[in-house]
């Protein structure tokens, strides 16, 4: 073992009350530098200890971020960071992929069962085998909570961080060395009296609370969800950046040794790397017989839901490490240690926290982030409360216990409250989570009254305004638009417009090419056809079958923009709620804002209106593919014409007009309903002209 302890030394200007007033770094000699860059190391190091491992921090945040700060500016200034300075957990340089690397020793499973029996039969084989190898030892067993994360292999070398990879198959995995690397509970040099080699175990995890709150930010943000902390610790730590990494809230214990030192018994092994700075966790015990190892699994079942990190079960393992020599393992599993895993949560579980999503129209949908709980074969960990007055209805609050079922078998939703932790529920908000507005109630609906001023609003409407259900504007995905608003360059969707390659170029993650090609697909987009701009700009109620209403019945953007709640009534497929709400669209201040900087750089072009009403009260369906027509002209031809093209087939309609390949759903359905089917192009434009609508040849 190293005689070099890596404790921070006692004179240490940076431990106890250390100063943060410091000079500024440009009046330093390098030598000054250096020496002051080794003291913030160690000092950061020992606090770090004191507050990852030790859970006993010895100043406070804004201390600690000042004397990280400073060791930072440092190194930046004189190029003076070193492969273990605590600054390196701010991640490193994205890789294109994770390379694989071989473990140093086996990184076996362990077999694992869900009953009392199978942990006494796994008593009785030690029993035995320590029989057959005349071992005359008393079996104690060491009892730890079997966490619910991701195995890690961590090596160091002279006491130095030197990799880090995951389980993978159990010889080789994937090299997470710079993303395990940015977890604060990870060591970057070992404390003590630690061995010149050492190859640990750990479990990557993400606690509760810091999953709950993840969890949060990604819902509000209109993401989905991780399902549970053990997929959130997973993603996070094979991200290809490893400053995502670092920004996403990860910790980790350590539970084995691979490789560099052997200890008599387990438990000495959990006592010593405390000593080294490895953290441990604090559960731990050693049992006398496996009466008592049941016994340790049943009260750590009990807390379970009190922990702040995910278990499932304990493994329960022979103390003595010669008895586990003398026991071995097998080609996967080894035979001194035992999962007793617990039953699976399923469909009651506890309300940790009630998240508002506001969409793109402005509604406001409370979302119950909760324990995982397995419902109908699949795990998740929200449910919606759909509106208040649900939430009302139900009496659900935080803390509450409830049962959850999965609507229509997909939606996940709390179905009831079975064990309610206060009097009332949860008080829905006064005024929008996202831009303060004021929240305004519509029956059981809630809505946010910003509009587009509301960043959520106009994050929402700028996604759908570029996606395939709008323009169709490629290179404007999710994240780009996140970025986009992030880096203030757009506010809204007219801003879309006014954006350049240097602006572009300067974002991380974009070259020239993908800037021009952004623009080019912008460039494209300002002159759409009425109904998809009508569509593209998130007017609520209005999807692509009343916007191609609409743009038939007033032809030009602006006729639709003035039109009084009357006229909009007029049009087919709008009723008195669609025009209250396309109304309301377009008298609100900042969405006419919005529009009149939009319409200065694009120019909806004009419709083609009704001509007639030789169809007026026939209604057609289509099937298949019409050698001449998209589905969307012919259905355009029929409209203008004063007919209904309708999606299915019933005793209301009046022709199916069948292409190549098409639905043998409609056919069957249109021959239950004695419906005349028109099959191919010609017998479709030969009803028409038999009706007098003018087709072109």
């Amino acid at each position: 073992m190293s005689d070099d302890a890596a404790d921070a030394p006692a004179d240490n200007s940076y431990l106890a009350e250390p100063p943060t007033d410091f000079d500024p770094v440009e009046e330093l000699t390098e030598a000054d530098a250096e020496a002051q860059a080794e003291a913030l190391r160690e000092a950061v190091r020992y606090h770090d200890q004191r507050y990852y491992v030790e859970n006993d921090p010895e100043i406070d945040d804004r201390t600690y971020d000042a004397l990280f700060s400073r060791l930072r500016d440092l190194e930046e200034a004189f190029g003076i960071q070193t492969a273990d300075s605590p600054t390196r957990r701010v991640g490193g340089a994205p890789r294109d992929e994770l390379p694989d690397v071989e473990h140093v020793a086996p990184m076996r499973s362990i077999d694992q069962g869900g009953e009392a029996e199978e942990v006494r039969e796994f008593d009785r084989r030690v029993g035995e085998g320590l029989d057959s190898a005349d071992w005359d030892g008393e079996i104690e067993y060491y009892c730890e909570p079997k966490f619910d994360g991701l195995s890690v292999e961590v090596v160091y070398e002279d006491g130095v961080f030197e990799r880090a990879a995951t389980r993978g198959d159990g010889t080789v995995g994937d090299d997470v060395t710079e993303n395990v690397r940015t977890i604060p509970s990870v060591p970057q040099r070992l404390r003590g009296d630690y061995p010149e080699f050492l190859a640990v175990r750990g479990e990557v995890y993400m606690p509760k609370p810091a999953f709950q709150a993840y969890n949060r930010e990604l819902v509000e943000r209109g993401d989905d969800p991780f399902a549970n902390p053990r997929n959130a610790a997973a993603g996070t730590l094979r991200q290809l950046d490893p400053s995502v990494t670092a920004e996403r809230p990860l910790s980790v214990f350590f539970f084995d040794v691979l490789d560099g030192w052997e200890f008599d018994t387990r438990w000495e092994m959990h006592e010593t790397f405390p000593e080294w700075g490895l953290r441990v966790c604090d559960r731990t015990q050693v049992v006398g017989d496996i009466e008592a190892a049941v016994d340790y699994r049943d009260a750590r079942l009990d807390e379970r839901d009190d922990l702040d990190y995910e278990i499932d079960g304990v493994v329960i393992s022979v103390n003595d490490t010669d008895a586990c020599d003398e026991l071995g393992t097998t080609s996967r599993a080894p035979r001194w240690a035992f999962a007793y895993k617990f039953p699976a949560r399923s469909e009651h579980t506890t309300v940790r926290d009630v998240v508002v999503q506001v969409g793109r129209t402005g509604r406001l949908t409370p979302v119950a982030l909760m324990d995982p709980v397995e419902v109908g074969g699949v795990t998740v960990s929200r449910a919606s409360l759909h509106n208040p007055a649900e939430i009302e209805r139900l009496g659900v609050d935080v803390g509450d216990e409830v049962r959850v079922r999965r609507a229509g078998d997909v939606i996940p939703e709390v179905a009831e409250v079975t064990e309610a932790d206060g009097d009332g529920h949860f008080e829905f908000p006064a005024t929008c989570p996202v831009c303060g507005s004021a929240v305004e109630r519509d029956g059981p609906m809630a809505f946010c009254s910003g509009g587009l001023g509301c960043r959520a609003q106009r994050e929402r409407s700028v996604q759908h305004y570029a996606s395939r259900k709008g323009l169709d504007v490629e290179g404007v995905g999710e994240e780009r638009v996140q970025q986009l608003l992030d880096a203030d360059l757009v506010d809204d969707v007219a801003d879309l417009y006014e954006l350049t390659v240097d602006d572009l170029t300067d974002l991380e993650g974009w070259g020239e090419k993908s800037a021009e090609n952004l623009l080019a697909e912008l460039d494209d987009a300002r002159e759409p056809p009425l109904a998809d701009f009508l569509t593209a700009i998130g007017i609520p109620e209005v999807g692509e079958t009343v916007a191609a209403s609409l743009a038939r019945h007033f032809g030009t953007f602006d006729a639709v923009r003035e039109a009084d709640e009357d006229d909009l009534q007029a049009v087919a497929d709008v009723g008195p709620t669609v025009a209250h709400e396309i109304r309301d669209f377009f008298d609100s201040e900042a969405n006419r804002d919005v529009l009149d900087r939009l319409l200065a750089h694009v120019d909806p072009r004009e419709a083609e209106t009704t001509t007639g009403d030789a169809l007026d009260g026939l209604t057609f369906v289509f099937t298949g593919s019409l050698d001449g027509y998209t589905r969307s002209d012919a259905q355009d031809l029929v409209e203008r014409a004063g007919g209904s093209a309708t999606s299915s087939v019933s005793s209301n309609t009046d022709f199916l007009v069948t292409g190549s390949n098409p639905g043998q759903t409609k056919r069957d359905d249109a021959d239950d309903n004695d419906v005349p089917i028109l099959d191919g192009v010609e017998a479709f434009e030969s009803k028409l002209r038999e009706y007098g609508v003018d087709v072109e040849d």
